[in-house]
């Protein structure tokens, strides 16, 4: 029993309320699933910032002096949502055992998003539906009222935050390749904030998810005791539920986001920014989309280097993240790794170009299974607009590539993600190179600074693994770890083959069955 205790103490808050939580989901689908938890702890989240200004203003000391608890403007003035009474989370505690609990908390999102503007159309509505029993969402609502926080509004949104960002990835590994769409894994995310160091500026993401990137790059300022005020954040979403996703993870972060939209119709067809100029760009589109209605534009003015094909999105997505660069922007995306080599429909010539106009800084070559909704194999790209600028050593005529496919570690049998060691690795590497003061050395089959000449010796192929060679054999190569992180990876494959032939056995049955009836 010791034992069980001690392993209890050792797992992380956010790990026991994740076990919880995911015992009373019952047979409700985790899509529909995660908006109900994620919906509760924003609730939560807001509610005690509101609780504790309010308090302030109930004692009128000092500059709260005359001030009134219920008067809104008080709470605009310091960035802070008002709560109705109805939906304060020590109201709806109270309440948790009722019958009609469900109502109550959309009584509750309703109330918020009529008090304040900005959280319209963002917060769910989901509570009072038949397959979320009562007893079960009055256990939620204990589970997420007893996280333990301190009291400061700053500490709760730490708090939270953290609770909420990692309900995200847990939701989105339990939706398996559906998660992926809303969510990136946040090694890559880091690696790529790590890379880019967006300090200040105008930070900008066209297929922003539900906001991973933005939350990571404030955690950089943060962590290099940088000004957050000094950073504005631009987004975009075509999906509904994933774009209020995005907003409530903003705010639970007391992230400023009136820049981040929503249309059906997505950044190609409808920019919400077609007139931004942004410092960095930062992103995760989707790998290969072929409905991107690229039949639609054309004479798009901004295929600046060739059309892109209408059956693939990368060299759309490519040359809209360089139109929205300003002339010192600097680009750093995720892509299908078939975009460092692809010559179909143009492909080819519109990356020759990219490269003759001195754009590509950078490529790093990523292991596989770090993305949860595609085993497709994929690569960074870091896009430049001015490689000689002065704030960096200038390396027009030059490109560095990063083999990183044998880093990262396996944390599950599908499921791969990088070490805080790996992404300090890699960022280093790409900072030696850049800087003027780096110490930049090729190392033999992990990375290697290409001048433009050798490129274009390959056909401007991007492949990383064509330049930095074979690595060098080293003595203590760990044949017993080696083996079993083979094994492990093959077994997931096992795993993966068993579940398609199941659900292959389950749809024949049911045609068998319609056959017999």
């Amino acid at each position: 029993m010791a034992k069980s205790n001690h392993k209890t103490q050792e797992e992380s808050l956010e790990k026991q309320l994740w076990k919880a939580a995911d015992k009373l989901r019952k047979n409700i689908d985790a899509a529909e699933y995660k908006h109900i938890v994620m919906g509760l702890i924003f609730l939560r989240y807001i509610s005690d910032a509101f609780e504790e200004l309010y308090s302030k203003l109930q004692k009128g000391v000092g500059d709260y002096a005359g001030a009134d608890p219920e008067d809104r403007d008080e709470y605009k003035a310091e960035n802070v949502f008002f709560v109705p009474p109805v939906a304060r989370w020590s109201y709806l505690q109270s309440e948790a055992r009722q019958p009609e609990i469900g109502k109550d908390v959309d009584n509750a999102m309703d109330a918020i998003e009529k008090e304040n503007p900005s959280l319209k159309g963002v917060l769910p509505k989901v509570f009072a539906r038949g397959n979320l029993d009562p007893t079960s969402l009055g256990g939620l609502i204990d589970l997420v009222g007893n996280i333990a926080i301190a009291g400061a509004k700053a500490r709760s949104a730490d708090v939270l935050g953290h609770v909420f960002e990692y309900f995200l990835g847990e939701f989105a590994l339990a939706e398996g390749k559906k998660g992926g769409q809303f969510y990136t894994p946040r090694s890559v995310v880091q690696l790529l904030v790590e890379m880019l160091e967006p300090y200040n500026g105008r930070v900008f993401d066209p297929c922003c998810g539900s906001g991973g990137m933005f939350v990571q790059s404030e955690k950089f300022i943060a962590k290099h005791q940088g000004k957050l005020d000094d950073i504005s954040i631009y987004g975009q979403e075509s999906n509904q539920t994933t774009w209020r996703l995005c907003k409530m993870n903003l705010a639970i972060r007391g992230i400023e986001s009136s820049q981040v939209k929503w249309n059906n119709e997505g950044s190609f067809l409808n920019d919400a920014h077609k007139d931004l100029k942004a410092d960095y760009v930062i992103a995760n589109p989707p790998f290969n989309d072929s409905d991107w209605s690229g039949d639609l534009l054309r004479k798009d003015g901004r295929w600046k280097y060739g059309v892109p094909p209408a059956g693939n999105a990368n060299y759309a997505w490519i040359q809209h993240f360089v139109y929205h660069l300003a002339p010192s922007g600097i680009a750093g995306f995720v892509l299908a790794k078939g975009s460092l080599t692809s010559k179909a429909s143009g492909e080819g010539e519109i990356r020759k170009n990219l490269v003759e106009d001195r754009l590509v800084d950078c490529i790093v070559n990523l292991p596989p299974k770090l993305f949860l909704n595609t085993q497709i194999p994929a690569s960074l790209w870091f896009l430049s607009r001015n490689k000689a600028n002065g704030k960096y050593r200038n390396r027009t005529d030059e490109i560095l590539f990063i083999d990183a496919r044998n880093m990262g570690h396996l944390i599950n049998r599908r499921t791969r993600e990088f070490s805080d060691e790996d992404i300090q690795k890699i960022a280093d590497t790409y900072h030696n190179w850049r800087n003027p003061d780096g110490d930049y050395e090729d190392v033999k089959g992990f990375c290697n600074s290409a001048s433009i000449e050798r490129v274009r010796e390959l056909d401007c192929v991007l492949t990383p693994g064509r330049y930095v060679g074979l690595a060098v054999e080293e003595d203590d190569f760990d044949f017993n770890e080696r083996f079993t992180s083979l094994k492990q990876e093959f077994e997931g494959q096992l795993d993966e083959e068993a579940e398609l032939n199941r659900k292959i056995l389950e749809n024949l049955a049911r045609v068998s069955l319609k056959d017999e009836i």
